[in-house]
């Protein structure tokens, strides 16, 4: 659902951009959205060529932006609660990732069950489904500030909702094998509701008829005009209790992505995008529930974004490789980390590099020049002991690291295994931020950060499963271990083979299985379970 909220407005003001149509209005809507900082923090990777990835995340909150209770009469048309009802779960999360030459778009849905590593622990818990690493950071900060003395409840929504934004951005980040997230989109409930409010009635096609009383889901086979409060029911349905439909999180993903692709072709074919009345609207009762990255110029993402209108986009939704319970008796989806990894390296495309964070996050010691990733030295790396950690599950590779690494004017240190972990990062001791960077860059562009801890002139590599080895570095080879981490010929840094994804639309036999990358273009009315 969250994917409508952003890509309508996406798309919206991209129509509006290509149509020259009243900038001076164009830009009075686009003004009021609640912004973040919290991707200007640090030295985080940025895509470069002019891509751009966007993390959408829609809130399961019965609340709105500022965290305050929905009027009563929304309440009983969303027909999922009060405010007593949802958190601050991200139970939908999209990276929209926009060419920066101007070829399709791709959208790929995470199923919010996904069992991950939540980065950073937040609230103590360090394994969870990939949607609580909001709402868990939001309950550690609001207790955090609670025991600081700090009371007043517009301070502690807003330090809360900063500090889950950044644990949920920094495990997705990990999840998909650390590709950059330059912008990111926060949506809650409220706002699906009142954009649908104001476009109604929406055309949706489905491959059977269905009921659920749980969502208020009651349809029949084929395409139907519905209205907001059915088109609720339709993107939240998960269960149908008179059929063998069999209905799962990933296909309640692949409802929302059909009507994001169905409002879209109506928005088109009404005129509503290039209508600046109609537009404001819908911007206008938007932003009430949504936030933006402090670094998402609208205007400027306008002119640049003319590829996500129309039939320019295609709606992926990841698999998962199967059903269970987590040590708590939670049902998740377990997955295959490495096969993730290696899906999204395939939909967004070979890696262009990484922009130099310190362009955005202000100076830093990163400002320093970044040499050719072929060169066979790494400048001012002499006298610079080099620890690497092995939290790939790959056998060998902190030994073949260190012992290529070494050959680059490292001095070699300790190779040892950690726990397994989806992302990688370069950290530094003092006096070591040049050689850290230079290194974070030939590995792809991780990400790399000081750590107070290191002794003086000692870079430590944390290399996770989504690290994928330059071949300058040995990356096929197997390498030798040190300590710990032991090699036994097995590893490799070969590229799984290509995944091919099925028909999002597809039925009965054809319909897709948990198992399987599903893929949905848009333009049209999709049919769908």
């Amino acid at each position: 659902m969250v994917f409508l909220r952003v890509v309508v407005t996406l798309v919206a003001i991209a129509v509006v951009a290509v149509t020259g149509v009243g900038w001076a209005a164009y830009r009075s809507v686009t003004t009021g959205f609640t912004q973040s900082d919290v991707l200007a923090e640090g030295n985080q990777p940025k895509s470069a060529g002019g891509d751009q990835n966007i993390l959408i995340m829609g809130l399961d909150s019965r609340l709105d932006e500022k965290g305050n209770p929905l009027p009563a009469a929304m309440y009983q048309a969303l027909h999922a609660g009060d405010q007593e009802n949802g958190g601050y779960n991200a139970n939908v999360l999209i990276l929209l990732h926009v060419p920066g030459d101007g070829s399709k778009a791709t959208a790929i849905s995470i199923p919010r069950d996904d069992y991950v590593d939540l980065a950073g622990c937040p609230d103590d818990q360090c394994k969870g489904k990939i949607k609580q690493a909001y709402g868990l950071a939001v309950a550690q900060a609001k207790n955090e500030l609670d025991a600081q003395g700090v009371k007043d409840p517009v301070t502690l929504e807003q330090k809360a909702r900063e500090a889950g934004r950044k644990s949920e951005i920094a495990t997705v980040r990990q999840f998909l094998g650390g590709v950059p997230i330059d912008h990111f989109v926060e949506v809650t409930l409220a706002a699906f509701f009142q954009i649908a409010e104001v476009v109604q009635p929406i055309k949706v096609c489905l491959n059977e008829d269905t009921s659920d009383s749980y969502s208020g889901a009651d349809f029949h086979k084929g395409v139907q005009e519905i209205n907001a409060s059915q088109a609720m029911a339709f993107v939240r349905q998960r269960r149908d209790p008179n059929t063998d439909l069999n209905f799962t999180d990933l296909d309640r993903t692949r409802r929302q992505q059909a009507f994001i692709i169905s409002l879209a072709h109506q928005l088109q074919q009404r005129g509503t995008l290039t209508d600046v009345g109609q537009l404001q609207g819908i911007l206008d009762v938007a932003k009430q529930n949504i936030a933006v990255d402090s670094g998402l110029n609208l205007i400027q993402f306008a002119k640049n974004s003319t590829n996500l209108s129309g039939a320019n986009t295609t709606f992926f939704t990841l698999p998962v490789d199967h059903f269970g319970m987590d040590p708590n008796g939670e049902d998740v989806n377990f997955v295959d980390l490495p096969s993730i990894h290696a899906i999204v390296r395939q939909l967004l495309g070979p890696p262009k590099g990484s922009a130099d964070p310190s362009a955005t996050a202000g100076p830093s010691p990163a400002a320093t020049p970044t040499p050719d990733p072929t060169a066979s030295t790494i400048d001012s790396a002499s006298g610079v002991v080099l620890n690497v950690v092995n939290s790939s599950g790959r056998s060998g590779l902190a030994g073949q690291l260190e012992e290529s690494l070494s050959a680059r004017g490292f001095t070699r240190g300790s190779a040892t295994t950690g726990s397994i972990r989806s992302s990688s990062v370069v950290e530094y001791g003092s006096g070591a931020a040049a050689p850290a960077q230079q290194l974070a860059k030939l590995l792809g562009g991780v990400t790399y950060e000081s750590n107070s801890d290191l002794a003086a002139d000692t870079v430590r590599l944390v290399a996770g499963t989504g690290l994928s080895v330059p071949a300058s570095l040995g990356g096929s080879a197997s390498g030798s271990s040190d300590g710990s981490d032991s090699s036994d010929g097995s590893d490799s840094t070969t590229p799984p083979t290509p995944v091919t994804a099925v028909m999002a639309t597809g039925k009965g036999e054809d319909a897709p299985a948990p198992t399987n990358l599903s893929q949905m273009d848009s333009g049209g009315i999709p049919c769908v379970k």
